[in-house]
Order: C-alpha cells, then sequence, then structure tokens
C-alpha cells in the first residue's frame, strides 16, 4: 500500500506542478495583457490547478501517516534526531506544502470575488505564485532526480 500510495504521489506531482506553472503563466500573462478574464479557459486551468493540488496535498497526507519518513520517523527520532534530509521529508515538505495549498485556496476564493479580469488574474498569479514558490522550495529534489 505504501508504494503504491508513493509512485501515486510522485507522478500526480509532476502532473500537478505543471498545471500549477501554466496557472501562473496564464495569470500572469492575462495581467500584463489586460486580457478579459475568460470564464472558459482561464477559469477551468486555475480551477483545475486548484482541484490537482487539492488531491495532491490529501495523497501526501494518507502518505505522511504511512510511510516511514513521515510521522514515524518523528516518533523514532524525535525532533532534533532527524538529519536535514529527513527532517526535510517528515517536517518541512508537509507544513510548507500545506501552507502552499492555502495560499492556492485564498488565490481562489479572492478571484471570485471580483468582476473585472484585471483583479481576477492579480489575484490568482499572486497567490496561486506565492503557493507555487513555497511548493518549489520544499520538494525533495535529490528523490526526484534520482
Amino acid at each position: 500500500m505504501y508504494e503504491t500510495i508513493h509512485m501515486l504521489h510522485s507522478y500526480l506531482a509532476y502532473i500537478a506542478l505543471a498545471v500549477l506553472i501554466l496557472a501562473v503563466i496564464n495569470a500572469i500573462s492575462g495581467l500584463v495583457g489586460k486580457r478579459i478574464f475568460n470564464m472558459g479557459k482561464d477559469l477551468r486551468l486555475s480551477l483545475f490547478a486548484l482541484i490537482l493540488c487539492h488531491i495532491q496535498l490529501l495523497i501526501g497526507l494518507i502518505l505522511y501517516f504511512v510511510s516511514p519518513s513521515g510521522l514515524s520517523a518523528i516518533q523514532e527520532f524525535g525532533m532534533g534526531g532527524l538529519s536535514s534530509a529527513a527532517r526535510l521529508l517528515a517536517v518541512e515538505h508537509p507544513f510548507i506544502n500545506i501552507l502552499a495549498i492555502a495560499a492556492i485556496t485564498i488565490g481562489w476564493s479572492r478571484h471570485k470575488k471580483f468582476v473585472e479580469g484585471n483583479k481576477k488574474f492579480k489575484s490568482i498569479a499572486i497567490f496561486y505564485g506565492i503557493g507555487l514558490l513555497l511548493i518549489l522550495s520544499r520538494i525533495p529534489w535529490g528523490q526526484w532526480f534520482n
């Protein structure tokens, strides 16, 4: 079960990250180009990024509780006994990514309150961008490229 959840979390991360990057680029280009917020393409892309990030978070939380690198590592070694790589997986990666998904969710909620396309794009660009930067800062890159 652990291996299946871990593989799902790993491969879905590529898709979620790609869609999130596309949503941020789309929002920035809409903001800079002063486009009208398209309820088809623009809305769906940002919603799809939101949904994928939430699914990724849920799978990650399940993985946190069944993985030997998650909660059980903290219980076994304590917070002070973790190496920097173990601390990244057990503490930093989950905590920062929860904050990132919260930022993305705030961006989605804020964009719904605006009527003008410029403000919608700005909300998505800022909050999805913050979420993207937080996610990129705590990806275990050593595991991705090994």
